[in-house]
């Protein structure tokens, strides 16, 4: 009995999350409360669906269920490359219209089709976060390792999702569909929240859009112009590229600007950010996020051994938002804790 009602207690909880994110009216956060509203819409309706069976919810529930993976396709991809949304990617949805549309005179196989959407972009979502040299350009880059376990995370959730349609698909092909509000309850109690969470996590992460001169704007136009261009840097151009990088960041020390990221690295440097990434994967084996991080943590250190503030005020005055990523990156880079360091090397 408690799976009935489950789909209405996520859809409340899902719904509050969205009235937050949009109270905050954060300007990275639209696509996120866009993406919650669906959910909320979606799970109410799953509820109403299974609650009172009525055929109006029957034909809206495939399609809202079609537009989430795109939804969260879009969200990720707008924290990579701002407004690279292809308009193929409503072809599913459209076609998952058509069809709800056109039932019972044109039944085309809705399940197969939702179970192989799913699939695709929890594929895709998880490959996106694997590939050394695409970072998200758009999201800060002491957030870069949480954005991409929260890619991850989100493509996970798209593949479990994939396997509850399944699940369901099975159920009523053998057993009549007597286990469908239980697995259909599984689903919107874990999946969907978390995936909500992921979305979130993502749009938290990427850096507002920053303003600059008219000058700079001019000059900002240019890594754009060339960005999509992909090609293999010899060595030597890569090394270029890393000692206008080291320039940059040692003499007007942009690493101390807490929402840096690729995209503001590029404009900044008048260097396409696709190949800034490849050319530090290039020549150090590490992300862009990594090294940046690197130029912080040493300020850390000197700020540590020369000064008495706080390790709270330094960890801010290094470039660094956030407590737990300081202590993560210092201990990658010096192996020993920030109060450790300061016990070992104060003067």
């Amino acid at each position: 009995m408690i799976a009935i009602p489950l789909p209405f207690v996520v859809a409340l909880l899902l719904g509050i999350l969205a009235i937050l994110l949009f109270i905050r009216r954060e300007e990275t956060t639209p696509s996120a409360f866009v993406f919650i509203a669906l959910c909320t819409i979606t799970t109410t309706v799953v509820g109403l669906r299974w609650t009172f069976d009525y055929p109006l919810f029957r034909f809206f529930q495939p399609i809202l269920a079609s537009c989430i993976p795109v939804t969260a396709w879009y969200c990720f991809a707008n924290a990579h490359q701002r407004h690279r949304f292809r308009f193929w990617h409503l072809l599913p949805p459209v076609f998952v219209f058509l069809g709800s549309l056109t039932y019972p005179f044109w039944q085309p196989p809705l399940d197969p089709l939702l179970t192989l959407l799913y699939i695709s972009y929890g594929v895709a979502l998880i490959r996106a976060s694997y590939r050394v040299t695409n970072i998200p350009e758009q999201v800060r880059l002491s957030d870069i390792d949480q954005a991409l376990k929260a890619e991850r995370l989100a493509g996970t959730m798209l593949l479990m999702s994939a396997c509850i349609d399944g699940a369901m698909a099975i159920d009523f092909s053998f057993f009549a569909g007597i286990h469908a509000i239980h697995i259909l309850a599984i689903g919107h109690a874990i999946l969907l929240p978390m995936l909500a969470i992921a979305v979130i996590k993502i749009s938290l992460s990427i850096a507002p859009n920053m303003t600059e001169t008219a000058n700079q704007n001019k000059e900002e136009t240019t890594p754009e112009e060339h960005n999509n261009r992909t090609y293999q840097q010899t060595d030597d151009e890569a090394r270029t590229i890393i000692d206008q990088i080291d320039t940059l960041l040692t003499k007007t020390e942009v690493f101390l600007d807490p929402d840096l990221s690729l995209d503001r690295l590029a404009r900044k440097a008048c260097i396409p950010a696709r190949q800034i990434s490849n050319a530090i994967n290039q020549i150090y084996g590490r992300n862009v996020s990594q090294v940046v991080n690197e130029y912080r943590i040493e300020r850390a250190k000197q700020l540590l051994i020369t000064t008495d503030k706080p390790i709270t005020q330094i960890y801010f005055d290094s470039g660094f938002q956030t407590k737990s990523n300081f202590n993560r990156e210092f201990a990658r880079v010096t192996t020993q804790t920030p109060s450790a360091f300061r016990r070992s090397n104060k003067q």
